[in-house]
């Protein structure tokens, strides 16, 4: 018979048609030759060599029934058990009955951490632990067609159990970060298969870092990275933002404006495996204020650098000045125009 390891067996042995008495019903595992269990007519059940609460007597003496329960049967349990009837005077009768042990796996999943980089590796390990008969597993991971491949390697124990483990391969790109697949198991010892959803994940630092205006007088960090990046708000000429600033997480918030509040702001997103600044320059005064990004005010300082260097050769200073005046006019009356970033 055959068993799913925990589960409970019974072991059926009766004698049919004696015509002498029976005088003893003993039980043993091959290939053991001395008996771990005997019936006797008065005394009843008696273990031979230590208690085994697991084995019990469910047969009847004087109706020559032998029939034993196993419970909680374990992979040790398996094996061939002998019954053996006892007739007076004639001797023993015997029945032998095959006893196979399933043992159904024990399945995890392994992120192998993969960072994003140009060379395959493995992106997840499936494995099925300690299954008897070996397991099948497989990955379904049709989504990304040829971008992955599958390898199995099976390792035999030596209690007659196996390990399968299947190995998911792929460059680790941003493409297929936080695409599902998933791990299916199957064996004889398990009443239906077993389906083990895992979301890829390539880890990488952040990739660009945008600020945006979300309302009036606030502003947002946004970020791709993965694990996320922490969100840290700086102003570059302070250690700390002023009372009427408040940061909260991605948020950089003004709760006033006034002119001591102009500024570079400086936005950090980070996590493990690296760093990204973002800036934006806020000026203003009572009740109203202007946001430039850095971009503006670097093509600004080009400008203004190319003029200043052409003119030292070409325009007299007061000429230069008025260029700059200029610049700074046009610079501001940006700012009035476009308003905010």
């Amino acid at each position: 018979m055959t068993v799913v390891q925990g589960g409970a067996a019974i072991f059926p042995c009766k004698l049919i048609g004696a015509m002498e008495p029976v005088s003893q019903i003993s039980w043993r595992k091959e290939p053991q030759d001395d008996n771990f269990l005997t019936i006797l007519p008065k005394i009843g059940q008696r273990f031979v060599n230590g208690h085994d609460e697991r084995f019990k007597f469910i047969g009847n003496f004087s109706d020559n029934n032998g029939s034993l329960q196993l419970s909680n049967i374990k992979l040790t349990d398996e094996g061939t058990y002998t019954c053996i009837i006892t007739l007076f005077p004639s001797g023993n009768v015997k029945k032998q009955i095959l006893l196979n042990v399933l043992v159904p796996p024990v399945t995890s999943l392994k992120d192998n951490v993969p960072t994003v980089g140009k060379e395959e590796v493995s992106l997840v390990t499936c494995m099925a632990a300690g299954s008897k008969p070996p397991a099948k597993v497989h990955w379904l991971a049709d989504t990304l067609g040829e971008k992955v491949r599958q390898t199995i390697n099976v390792t035999e124990h030596p209690n007659g159990t196996t390990t399968t483990i299947n190995s998911l391969f792929g460059v680790p790109t941003r493409e297929i970060n936080r695409h599902l697949v998933k791990c299916v198991v199957t064996s004889a010892a398990m009443s239906k298969e077993e389906s083990l959803p895992f979301t890829i994940q390539i880890h990488f630092s952040p990739i660009e870092v945008i600020i945006s205006q979300r309302s009036e007088g606030s502003f947002e960090c946004v970020t791709e990275a993965n694990p996320n990046a922490t969100i840290t708000w700086s102003r570059s000429d302070q250690s700390r933002l002023l009372s009427t600033v408040r940061a909260e997480g991605a948020t950089l918030q003004f709760l006033s404006m006034t002119s001591d509040l102009n500024g570079l702001y400086q936005c950090e997103a980070a996590n493990q495996y690296g760093s990204k600044l973002s800036y934006v320059y806020v000026h203003g005064t009572s009740g109203s204020y202007h946001a430039y990004s850095v971009l503006f005010w670097l093509l600004l300082l080009l400008i203004v650098f190319g003029v200043v260097t052409l003119g030292r050769g070409l325009m007299s200073d007061s000429i230069i000045e008025k260029a700059e005046d200029r610049l700074n006019h046009v610079a501001f009356r940006t700012s009035e125009t476009n308003g905010r970033m």
